[in-house]
């Protein structure tokens, strides 16, 4: 799951479930984000005020907090982040954090599958009340404003943000092609997820290609469907966050599949959505990271999956720039 409906997902794995799989990705992860905030400020400041007199819980909407249940839209098949486990269970660094901040809130966090790219537009329905999913928090999605044509195409959304990840390009194993940079792949052929950070890149360094040797671009509804492309052979490179990325390197094909080229690259922060004017909402769930983050449960979690250098220490509100 970094640009329209950007992962940093945004921003491209088999869904085994494996603990730990991840060390080799807390070792390289970057951790630069973006410091700017709504209104400039440092979001967490409300999460800190409020947490500091009453309790996350207590700061529910009445009709959430009646139902006893929030519905998270999720494009579940995005290894280690979300994924379904040889039993059917959803698992990974967001339904675990999701369980914490449910305990901090009283309520049940429910995942509902759907495509990434209608994730937002689910918000919007009210299907969803928020969206956990890895998706990067950039200033297009704050605003609704598409990051191709730069037109405004909806309300747009508010961030909580969890985590930091940058994007990563991976080839099959011992067949990179030459390829190490985003440059490498003109006259070249990429294989990602549509809507995201992944995609957005691969428009943008296309248009700066010369003699005619455009990246040709195949866009899938998820990130499982673009490595089966690579794996068969049918594009040159795939491209997802580097979480993903390093997941799917270490388990596809007991590791014989694929391989990571070249440095990841715009790292941002993973935002959990919120609906715009759902004000209530968002507050209570920032005051919940902030308050898992304090009592060490969050670093619990991160530690687990094996990405702890791209772990924050403050829940903040609309960081991404």
């Amino acid at each position: 799951m970094t640009a329209p409906t950007t992962r940093c997902k945004t921003i491209a794995s088999s869904r085994i479930a494996a603990v730990g799989a991840l060390a080799v990705a807390g070792a390289l992860l970057l951790t630069a984000c973006g410091d700017q905030t709504k209104n400039g400020s440092n979001g967490s400041d409300t999460a800190k005020t409020t947490a500091g007199t009453t309790s996350p819980a207590d700061l529910l909407p009445p009709e959430i907090k009646s139902k006893g249940v929030i519905k998270v839209g999720s494009d579940i098949a995005y290894p280690p982040v979300e994924f379904k486990d040889e039993s059917g269970k959803t698992v990974g660094i967001d339904p675990d954090l999701a369980a914490a901040l449910g305990k901090e809130l009283g309520v049940e966090f429910q995942f509902e599958n759907g495509t990434f790219d209608t994730l937002v537009t689910g918000l919007r329905a009210k299907r969803y009340d928020l969206a956990m999913s890895a998706m990067t928090d950039t200033k297009e999605r704050q605003e609704g404003i598409d990051p191709e044509t730069k037109k405004k195409v909806g309300e747009g959304v508010d961030f909580i943000d969890y985590f930091t990840a940058g994007v990563s390009i991976y080839t099959k194993k011992g067949d990179d092609q030459g390829i190490k940079t985003w440059a490498d792949l003109c006259g070249k052929k990429i294989a990602v997820q549509r809507n995201t950070v992944s995609n957005d890149l691969a428009k943008a360094e296309s248009k700066k290609c010369t003699g005619g040797k455009k990246i040709a671009i195949e866009s899938y509804d998820n990130d499982l469907q673009a490595q089966t492309r690579l794996r068969s052979g049918g594009a040159d490179a795939g491209s997802s966050d580097f979480p993903v990325a390093a997941y799917a390197v270490k388990t596809s094909g007991g590791g014989k599949d694929f391989q990571i080229v070249g440095e990841q690259v715009e790292a941002a922060p993973y935002g959990i959505a919120v609906a715009k004017g759902n004000d209530q909402l968002t507050k209570a769930v920032q005051a919940a990271l902030e308050a898992i983050i304090k009592n060490g449960e969050y670093e619990k979690i991160i530690a687990k999956w094996g990405v702890e250098a791209g772990a924050v220490t403050e829940a903040k509100l609309n960081g991404g720039s």
